[in-house]
């Protein structure tokens, strides 16, 4: 059973960045490829059926970490404190832009949170990686480290080519490229990589710290009338909101 909830967290973790990976490249490219203000609402507009279900991804992965290894929790939160709240500002913040742009329809104030998307994502991305390079390094040496910084640029340089990848996939040919769906899905798993990484060299070390038997025999029982509806779930908004199916340009949330 450890091994199966292994690789349940490992399939979520690996989803989440590969997911929720384009959602921050876009936050990423929005200063870079957001020239215009129409260039920049295209871009929103484009990600923003997507954010809700990606984030779902992360709250599953931490459900999963606290409930199938409860000892890591400790040795996470405190080995990781300041990186963790830097990380629940910048998601703050870039959820706040998306939400707050059109609310008002002056120039300074979509400008404003505009850059709140734009920082935020560039925060999660880069402390992704650090975070990262701590748990590679079993949480004993600090983020703030030169190789904790380079994991935290490749992170982030690897989720602005797959923001990137996903615009030219949901918009081809606006922002001056085109690319097909498998091209999303490569980028995508080129995006998981460095989590895929870290979990292969943690595997022996999460084994040994797992949650007993009965813990994960419950866990289980309820996980599986979820699982079928989160996964429905995404199918539906990837469905949904494919190239040419939408029927808004400007959802109105965002």
């Amino acid at each position: 059973m450890d091994v199966i909830w292994f690789v349940v967290f490992a399939v979520l973790f690996a989803g989440y960045f590969a997911l929720e990976g384009f959602d921050l490249g876009v936050g990423l490219l929005l200063p870079v490829l957001g020239r215009t203000r129409e260039g920049r609402d295209r871009m929103v507009a484009a990600v923003a059926p997507y954010v809700l279900a990606n984030e779902v991804w992360l709250v599953a992965v931490a459900g999963t970490l606290f409930g199938v290894y409860p000892l890591l929790e400790g040795e996470v939160l405190f080995g990781l404190y300041p990186l963790v709240v830097a990380m629940l500002l910048s998601w703050i913040l870039r959820d706040a832009g998306l939400w707050f742009r059109r609310r008002l329809d002056g120039f300074r104030w979509r400008g404003f949170w505009d850059a709140m998307i734009a920082f935020g994502s560039l925060g999660l991305s880069f402390c992704w990686g650090m975070a990262l390079y701590a748990a590679a390094t079993g949480f004993e040496s600090p983020p703030v480290h030169p190789l904790g910084v380079l994991l935290g640029v490749v992170v982030t340089l690897l989720f602005a080519f797959h923001g990137w990848t996903f615009l030219a996939w949901r918009t081809p040919g606006v922002f001056g490229a085109s690319r097909s769906g498998r091209s999303l899905l490569i980028s995508g798993v080129v995006a998981a990589l460095p989590a895929v990484g870290v979990l292969a060299g943690a595997m022996p070390y999460l084994l040994e710290h797992s949650a007993p038997a009965a813990t994960l025999n419950v866990l289980s029982v309820m996980a599986l009338p979820v699982a079928p509806v989160m996964l429905g779930a995404q199918v539906w908004v990837w469905r949904t909101f494919r190239p040419g199916k939408d029927a808004v340009p400007l959802p109105s949330f965002f």
